[in-house]
């Protein structure tokens, strides 16, 4: 399928996600101010803008740990409102942090099942199936492009990529719909930021929704459908492949006055169609 023609399949399919005319406000400062964003099934939207655009704020607010003071999120349609990182889990929303926590001592399985560890025979003779663990923790690290994982090796071995991997071969597994990546901070290699990116795209390929935060715009470029830019706590801009090269993308993401003209003129033509912030 072409590039147009999926993104054409991808704008028509109801949202998974959605946010309309969210603000969050920190004292009288709105760190998010009016944010609307339609999220599709098997689309990766790449979410770029400078420090304090709005971007941990926004992944705050899609996992729970931030409320609105204004606006909506939906699910499906359905208004819902998180009040903890739990119930944006229960509707299918996975995380993966900047600062992504790992037990080191602990397994990679044990790592990847955090709880939810298979288990075989009856009561009272249950235990530990650690065969099937490591099995399926193998399959899934190979699914997003980490193939040949001791899962029986410490988490401690693991590289940085491959710990985001690790995150994200985990909510594929376990079934979610929605996966939020926030840019991992820790330095890594070409080699290493490669594997999250072929995560993402598996993520996608395999029907989800990916909202990847990023501060780079080649990367984003590499794997994004769609394009949000964060200025100032505000949508700046929603733009598809088709609208932007990788040269216009690295342009409007590092020239700040060219955003924040783009911002302007959107905001100027939403009213003078007398519309709220666009939605795409």
């Amino acid at each position: 399928m072409s590039t147009a023609a999926s993104l054409s399949a991808h704008a028509a399919l109801p949202p998974v996600l959605e946010l309309r005319g969210v603000t969050v406000r920190f004292g009288s400062v709105p760190a998010l101010s009016r944010v609307s964003l339609r999220l599709r099934a098997g689309e990766v939207v790449c979410v770029l803008g400078e420090n304090g655009s709005g971007k941990s704020t926004l992944v705050a607010v899609l996992s729970g740990l931030q409320q609105p003071a204004e606006g909506e999120l939906l699910v499906d349609g359905r208004p819902e409102r998180f009040r903890s990182p739990q119930q944006a889990r229960a509707c299918g929303i996975a995380t993966v942090w900047q600062d992504l926590a790992i037990a080191p001592l602990m397994s990679v399985w044990r790592n990847f099942f955090l709880g939810a560890e298979p288990i075989r025979g009856v009561w009272p003779f249950r235990r530990l199936d650690v065969g099937r663990a490591e099995e399926i923790t193998a399959r899934a690290m190979a699914r997003v492009g980490v193939p040949g994982l001791d899962p029986g090796q410490a988490a401690s071995a693991l590289q940085a990529g491959e710990r985001q991997s690790l995150a994200i071969a985990r909510a594929l597994h376990f079934g979610a719909r929605v996966l939020v990546i926030d840019e991992p901070t820790a330095p890594m290699t070409v080699a290493q930021r490669a594997l999250v990116l072929q995560s993402v795209v598996a993520a996608r390929e395999a029907g989800l929704t990916v909202l990847f935060v990023t501060h780079s715009p080649q990367h984003a470029h590499l794997v994004g459908d769609r394009f949000l830019l964060l200025g100032g706590g505000r949508v700046a801009g929603d733009l598809t492949r088709e609208d932007v090269d990788v040269h216009d993308l690295t342009r409007l993401v590092a020239g700040g006055d060219e955003l924040s003209q783009l911002g302007d003129s959107l905001r100027a033509a939403q009213r003078d169609r007398g519309t709220g912030p666009a939605t795409r």
